[in-house]
């Protein structure tokens, strides 16, 4: 992983060591100090802290070599942290630890036409069962990732997805766990930092866009992890491709969401999303494609692409990840999404040095991705976190 050559900050320094551990499950002292650009000196005056304040733990192992380091430094696994993840059927609830492994699940389902009000006693069902499980155990939190879907920085009060108060709901998190830190973030950035931090051979470690094909369909830039603009999404969901395409939740016709999310591909299919998520990636082998099935997959996919070309357009970068339900088709129906990226990006990827990946889909595994994107938060703060409710 990509460091700055001289981390700004005390806090810096301490999250680039952390996001390190975070994204390669552990590492010997001395490729840790290379990949963080620090001395074997200032790393051990700082791995002494962080195992002291019980951030870090090192085992030994065997060296990788003759006469080579057997102290291996990895987050240590008693760290608690509580993730909560709302999707359009539930919300789930869960706690888990810095690797991932989740110790509680609870999922509470949200009424078939949520409101403010409903969605808000909903999170509070959720999170007494939260409170309830932890005070039973003795359990103290870390840090708590909330994920939303559609949250950004102009819908922070007013979800236009599902509608629910963010400001209300963090008013019930700071009554209920005084004193731990706290980060709302929109569902496209849990995805992603699940993905980046989750998946074995992630393509890529330097400013990509991740675009993920859900429920709905969005983007995320993701830059440097120890940064505070590190993970922000993007909007590529609604962009019109003819007002006389099929209706889109947000209200107009024709949208790349209508062609590509999930339910859209459910009523191509002719089932309901419900049984669609049921099948889950196995829909690709279980139902049979035919050729026109296969065409019109094919002419959505390269709406979607279109769609990315034209956000690369705005703002460039090298590289693209999608994940959802496009990556589990056949390399030859995927070239649809390179072939749209071509017809709208300036130049085409060719010219414009852009690389195109695919990565599973991570719908259905909540809530895993809010739980990533907690252990993100902590680790880029450093494991200095301000006790207070931020949106991310």
């Amino acid at each position: 992983m990509e460091m700055p050559e001289q981390p700004r900050s005390r806090r810096q320094t301490r999250a680039a060591i952390l996001t390190h551990l975070l994204q390669s499950g552990g590492s010997f002292r001395p490729p840790l100090a290379k990949a963080v650009r620090l001395s074997e000196a200032s790393l051990s005056r700082i791995l002494f802290d962080l195992k002291a304040e019980g951030l870090i733990e090192e085992v030994r192992r065997p060296a990788p070599y003759v006469g080579g380091p057997t102290g291996l430094v990895s987050l240590d696994r008693t760290v608690t942290l509580a993730a909560l993840e709302l999707t359009g059927e539930w919300l789930s609830v869960g706690v888990g630890n810095l690797s991932g492994e989740l110790r509680y699940i609870e999922r509470v389902p949200l009424p078939r036409k949520p409101t403010v009000e409903s969605t808000g006693r909903v999170f509070h069902e959720a999170l007494d069962l939260l409170r309830g499980w932890t005070r039973r155990r003795r359990i103290r939190l870390a840090q708590i990732g909330v994920t939303v879907p559609g949250l950004g920085r102009l819908s922070e009060f007013g979800n236009p997805i599902i509608p629910c108060d963010i400001e209300q709901i963090g008013d019930m998190l700071a009554e209920l766990f005084a004193g731990v830190p706290v980060t709302f973030t929109n569902s496209v950035v849990a995805h992603a930092t699940f993905h980046r931090y989750r998946t074995e051979d992630y393509p890529f470690t330097d400013a990509h866009l991740f675009v993920f094909v859900g429920q709905g369909v969005a983007g995320a830039w993701i830059d440097d992890p120890i940064e505070d603009e590190a993970l922000e999404p993007v909007e590529l969901g609604h962009m019109v491709f003819g007002t006389d395409g099929p209706q889109c939740r947000c209200g107009h016709h024709g949208c790349v969401e209508a062609y590509t999310s999930l339910p859209a591909l459910a009523e191509l299919l002719r089932m309901t999303e419900a049984e669609l998520l049921q099948l889950g990636s196995g829909w690709v082998t279980t139902i049979p494609l035919s050729a026109r099935l296969r065409q019109e997959l094919r002419q959505r996919l390269f709406r979607l692409g279109l769609a990315i070309g034209n956000t690369l357009n705005v703002k460039p970068c090298r590289g693209v990840v999608v994940s959802g339900w496009p990556s589990l088709l056949a390399e030859d129906d995927r070239k649809a999404v390179s072939d749209g990226i071509d017809c709208s990006l300036l130049g085409g990827r060719k010219l414009a040095q852009v690389s195109l990946a695919f990565v599973p889909p991570s719908t259905g595994n909540d809530p895993q991705a809010a739980l990533a994107f907690a252990a993100f938060c902590l680790a880029r703060s450093g494991g200095m976190p301000a006790a207070s409710t931020e949106a991310a």
